[in-house]
């Protein structure tokens, strides 16, 4: 079992303040003064969000935190020789489009995107810009990349789900609650990669093997989320499984009240779930690996020229507390195999 390392958080403003009082030392590392870089980012969260809060900490267990402190080590010092500008697409399709217009207009030497629907969105505005996606599950299948070792045009990043999760999250909840005859699937066919199809093939495939029955239950809105969930409530008994999804991430709150409400055991792709006290999660292991190719950008390598990388770990994190709530008895087969388990 793995612990979590501690998050050093550091304010937005104490950090500027910190990179100016050193900005000779960075420089003296390969910084270059010419000219004010822009790096930009875009967030499916609202930039009050917990998980956006945390992101911007100086800490490398975060997604922004982790690329802000990359690129200090490798001599870019915010404020001094690059400015970070972030923007959230929340608020409906308008708000989307404003936000991807706002970067664009900015001229910004490189813009880091987080979910399918924010690279799509931002591919369709432009074709020089570079672009790093820190999370993709089918860049190719989706049209980001002419393949993952030679991606092309403006884009590369990182891709962070194989289409066979689907089978390997319904083997997981299985073992944690081994007499479900359904297995109900979340998500929301505008948010999640080809509409669910990417994981709902090798997740059929392990259900008809395993004699459970698939049922699908998509959400295209807040209000529908505790209908859902209720379904799989009743006889016979079931479980549920959260697809990758942008749309679930940010109603993570509403998705494990229902599961608690209606006592409906739920697995998750990403630890943000376990974070507001989901039942269990597995997925690739959180690893700040953009400021890699942001530095490299920023330095004249072509995004096109830079192969998209996969996960190289993946955990599963267990709440046995949790577990306990929904009176399941977690085997010890598979708290044996948890990187970690939270109390």
């Amino acid at each position: 079992m793995t612990e979590r390392p501690s998050a050093f958080a550091v304010d937005r403003r104490g950090f500027i303040r910190l990179a100016g009082s050193t900005a000779a030392g960075w420089l003296a590392l390969g910084a270059t003064p010419d000219r004010m870089r822009v790096v930009a980012s875009l967030t499916v969260l609202p930039l009050d969000d917990e998980l956006t809060r945390r992101s911007m900490t100086d800490s490398a267990t975060t997604r922004l935190g982790g690329l802000i402190a990359g690129l200090r080590q490798r001599g870019w010092v915010e404020g001094v020789n690059y400015r970070f500008e972030i923007r959230s697409t929340f608020g409906g399709p308008d708000k989307f489009k404003a936000a991807v217009r706002e970067l664009i207009d900015l001229k910004p030497d490189v813009i880091l995107t987080g979910s399918t629907g924010e690279t799509a969105a931002v591919m369709a505005a432009t074709k020089t810009i570079p672009i790093v996606f820190a999370t993709s599950n089918d860049p190719v299948g989706n049209g980001f990349v002419e393949s993952l070792a030679h991606p092309g045009g403006n884009v590369t990043g990182f891709t962070s789900s194989t289409a066979e999760m689907g089978g390997k999250w319904l083997q997981l909840i299985r073992e944690a609650v081994p007499d479900i005859a359904r297995v109900g699937v979340l998500f929301n066919p505008a948010t999640t990669p080809r509409a669910g199809r990417f994981f709902l093939d090798s997740l059929e495939q392990e259900a008809a093997a395993s004699g459970v029955a698939v049922v699908l239950a998509p959400v295209s809105a807040t209000a529908d989320i505790d209908g859902a969930i209720s379904r799989f409530s009743e006889a016979p008994k079931a479980a549920m499984i959260a697809l990758v999804d942008s749309f679930l991430v940010v109603n993570r709150q509403t998705i494990i009240a229902a599961t608690a409400k209606y006592r409906v055991p739920m697995i998750y792709p990403f630890h943000y779930f376990m974070d507001a006290g989901g039942l269990m999660s597995y997925g690739p292991t959180l690893e700040v690996r953009s400021a890699d190719y942001v530095d490299l950008i920023l330095r004249g390598t072509k995004a096109g020229d830079l192969p998209v990388q996969a996960p190289r770990k993946y955990e599963l994190l267990i709440n046995r507390t949790v577990g306990n709530a929904l009176g399941l008895t977690i085997p010890f087969t598979l708290l044996a195999r948890a990187d970690e388990i939270r109390e």
